[in-house]
């Protein structure tokens, strides 16, 4: 039996194998809706009452349709995380390593710097919810690192571990020291640790340095 698909179909399942009223099923589209954006806002520490408000439901129909907190924050998680995973592959698939590098960083580092939660995740929070996905992150980052400096593209002096703390570092937040992040900061910070990570040719920043 195949296994669902999307987080609201994974919140539906039950063993029964009923199908859900169609009002049911809107509620918990709502519910998931309103999850991934307090992921997004606030990062992993929302509470039901936080997202039932979100949804614009009441919290008793939370606890109905919902299995618990933990099984809405874990099937968002993991949706989103299926979606990185996607970009990696179809950044292995490009024909140029660079390129296909190059792409699956601005998807993953947008996220990290738009996303509190996601960024928490990756981070270590939730690790025993996601410890498998995660692992499969870093085979895939692997493969796109070790497949650019194949190509001769990417400095080989750098060990593919390397890779995920500079993206990390590039999603930075919105002030420092006084200073005022530009608005494409996020942008520009991954320009430059991609320019130190090439093996030839600088390429042009985005956006503004920091007021």
């Amino acid at each position: 039996m195949d296994q669902p698909r999307t987080t609201v179909d994974r919140l539906l399942a039950d063993a029964s194998g009923r199908r859900p009223r169609a009002d049911a099923r809107r509620n918990v589209e709502r519910l998931v809706v309103a999850a991934r954006a307090a992921v997004a806002e606030v990062g992993v520490g929302f509470s039901a009452h936080e997202i039932a408000r979100r949804a614009g439901v009441g919290v008793g129909t939370f606890y109905r349709r919902i299995p618990s907190l933990e099984a809405l924050l874990e099937s968002v998680l993991l949706e989103v995380l299926d979606e990185i995973a996607d970009v990696a592959d179809r950044a292995a698939d490009d024909p140029d390593p660079w390129h296909g590098l190059c792409a699956f960083a601005v998807a993953y580092v947008r996220l990290r710097a738009e996303s509190c939660g996601i960024s928490e995740a990756l981070g270590g929070a939730c690790e025993d919810l996601l410890a498998q996905r995660l692992e499969d992150l870093r085979e895939r980052v692997r493969r796109l690192v070790e497949r650019a400096q194949s190509a001769g593209a990417m400095r080989t002096d750098i060990a593919w571990q390397d890779v995920p703390f500079l993206f990390a570092a590039a999603a930075t937040g919105g002030r420092t020291i006084g200073l005022q992040a530009g608005g494409q900061q996020w942008e520009r910070n991954l320009h430059i640790v991609l320019d130190g990570l090439r093996a030839p040719r600088p390429s042009p920043l985005p956006g503004t340095p920091p007021a």
